[in-house]
């Protein structure tokens, strides 16, 4: 009895010395929102392009794009709210140095969202870690608003981008956009990070674009080649069908370390993995959904004109159920629909995919990103 005493002790000491480290300040949720830490509050944006403490709001005049509008107010009143992307130039949105993380992201890009191209490089990399078109990577790969109201990516009227994932990194964060439009834009924008310890097991965030149009041979690979250990933890595709017809029988199939010719996770159908059941169809027409977790946010119907085709927009986060991996994966997803006398049909839809993950570093080469041609939805 007395040696059980003494164990059980120990385990309340340890486990008191445990809830009585210092909070970092990451890993936020509604049960730890009470707790203090000694993590550093930083946001950049154009009134302050590096984040320093006391930085911000400091444009003049002679230095702001909004001056006309403040002219008679002067100095601290916006003055300088939103960057100019010229075409074919790339502008850093933020340089971070340091160790700690991205917790949110909001922003408002003007112009056609395929053609605004994101990237993020943690500490000393010079390929990126994510490389997404601007509206694919906040779930609108069509370039049409529609409302997404989910735990990782909002999407609020009338263009107001935000992301939740967590972005740790060691040494430093840079976030660049490249404007591969002929056209100027315009770019408001704000990065809310936080300067802290990160844990040693925490993995890098990485999102990797790609198009198929058409999908060949009725599967689509959204990612492969990916090397490490890490965690799969969301997905989102653009589906444009170039049928009549059901298009989502599809199966996804994850292939982990080793995995031959059959997955070790394979889904039962497009609309079932994507968390909803039976084509959608609610009394005879598709019914958009967003939920924390997944969603069909967007429909687009055709009009009788000029939008011929239907297209879609759906996503799925891995939140609670992150599809882990030791040494590699590959992701796959069926082009399936019907064909007469209950037959399956290998379609050719028009699919754009993101997949995110978290890894450790270093990460394959991603694909060379498709030219402004073969990124236009037309």
């Amino acid at each position: 009895m007395k040696k059980l005493f003494f164990l059980l002790a120990a385990a309340c000491a340890q486990l008191s010395a445990y809830t009585q480290q210092p909070f970092n300040g990451l890993d936020m949720n509604m049960g730890n929102l009470s707790r203090l830490s000694d993590a550093k509050t930083r946001s950049i944006s154009p009134e302050n392009f590096t984040g320093e403490a006391g930085k911000g709001g400091m444009a003049t005049l002679e230095q702001g794009n909004a001056s006309h509008a403040a002219r008679e107010l002067g100095q601290g009143w916006k003055v300088n709210p939103y960057i100019f992307i010229e075409p074919g130039k790339t502008v850093t949105l933020a340089e971070i140095n340091g160790s700690g993380a991205i917790q949110h992201i909001w922003m408002t890009p003007t112009g056609n969202w395929r053609y605004s191209i994101l990237r993020f490089y943690w500490d000393d990399e010079t390929t990126p870690s994510v490389e997404v078109p601007v509206g694919d990577f906040f779930g609108m790969g069509w370039g049409e608003y529609a409302h997404l109201n989910s735990l990782a990516v909002c999407v609020n009227p009338g263009s107001a981008f935000n992301c939740y994932w967590s972005m740790p990194f060691r040494k430093k964060c840079r976030i660049t956009m490249e404007n591969i439009h002929t056209e100027k834009m315009t770019l408001y924008y704000q990065i809310d990070y936080t300067l802290t310890t990160v844990p040693e097991d925490a993995g890098y965030f990485h999102a990797q674009f790609r198009r198929s149009n058409p999908v060949k041979d009725a599967s689509y690979t959204l990612v492969d080649g990916i090397r490490g250990k890490g965690q799969y933890v969301g997905t989102y595709l653009a589906w444009g069908v170039n049928n009549n017809g059901w298009w989502g029988e599809g199966e996804i199939k994850f292939f982990m370390d080793g995995d031959g010719k059959y997955p070790t996770i394979c889904g039962t159908g497009t609309e079932d993995y994507f968390c909803g059941s039976y084509n959608f169809d609610v009394k005879g027409k598709y019914q958009e959904f967003s939920t924390p977790y997944a969603g069909l946010p967007q429909v687009i119907r055709p009009d009788g004109l000029y939008k011929s085709q239907q297209r879609f927009g759906l996503y799925r986060w891995h939140i609670m159920d992150p599809v882990r991996f030791e040494k590699e994966l590959r992701v796959t997803i069926q082009d399936l629909g019907w064909r007469s006398g209950g037959r399956y049909l290998p379609q050719q839809s028009d699919i754009s995919s993101v997949v995110f993950w978290y890894q450790r570093e270093p990460h394959a080469p991603f694909p060379k990103l498709p030219s402004m041609n073969e990124l236009e939805t037309n």
